[in-house]
């Protein structure tokens, strides 16, 4: 997928000090559900530009993250906002569903 793959090495400056919500999606290349989602946080990405943050983080290439998270399933989307996880989505979920939660996070700021 293009669009943003977040990594360790940035996951500070790109996530948690965003100044803007942040949608990160846990997956792996091997996650069939994973690529069911994928094509749907692209186009979220181009939908909430300047809005939302957007972007991946491959489970397998950066399991300190994942771990450190919590992660046990993916594909797991999870919400941050001022550096604090404020949401998750675990699993394969319809596209409106993933907007719905976008758009609760973004009246709350």
């Amino acid at each position: 997928m293009a669009g943003i793959q977040f990594a360790k090495s940035d996951w500070d400056e790109e996530v948690l000090k965003s100044d803007i919500p942040v949608l990160v999606d846990f997956w792996a290349p091997w996650c069939a559900p994973c690529r069911m989602v994928s094509p749907i946080v692209l186009e979220l990405a181009q939908e909430y530009e300047g809005k939302v943050k957007v972007g991946q983080l491959n489970t397998d290439e950066e399991s300190e993250i994942a771990i450190k998270y919590g992660i046990m399933s993916i594909p797991t989307l999870m919400f941050f906002k001022g550096g604090e996880v404020v949401d998750q989505i675990i699993g394969a979920v319809p596209k409106e569903y993933i907007s719905q939660k976008v758009e609760e996070i973004l009246k709350h700021d």
